[in-house]
């Protein structure tokens, strides 16, 4: 008879793999377009808060900003879990342990949208 493991994850093994590199090579990306922008503002204008939220009032910037920090909310979802998954062996534990993550994390990309949207 196989013994079921209680597991909170959704996904093992490649599929988490993968998604943690794609979303490492999103937020790379924005890192080098952050970095290109400060050194092109620097060089060209004098960058200040006026250059920084013309910046930002564009679209796409908004758009991109949002789904890196998706992509960073998610990154840190599938690390904390396996984290949690590997050394809290209490399910009552890890199941609190993962809801306070994942209101964390809710609570974290809710306040970026505001952020950025308002």
């Amino acid at each position: 008879m196989v013994k079921e493991r209680k597991s909170l994850s959704a996904g093992h093994g490649v599929n988490s793999w993968l998604q943690q590199r794609i979303t490492a090579v999103l937020m790379l990306v924005a890192i080098i377009v952050l970095f290109v922008f400060m050194v092109l503002a620097n060089q060209i204008i004098d960058a200040n808060f006026i250059t920084w939220q013309q910046f930002f009032s564009f679209t796409f910037v908004k758009i991109f900003t949002q789904i890196t920090i998706l992509g960073v909310v998610l990154h840190a979802w599938i690390g904390m879990r396996d984290v949690v998954m590997d050394y809290v062996k209490s399910y009552s534990t890890r199941v609190t342990f993962y809801t306070m993550i994942i209101v964390w994390l809710v609570g974290s990309f809710i306040y970026s949208a505001v952020i950025l949207w308002a």
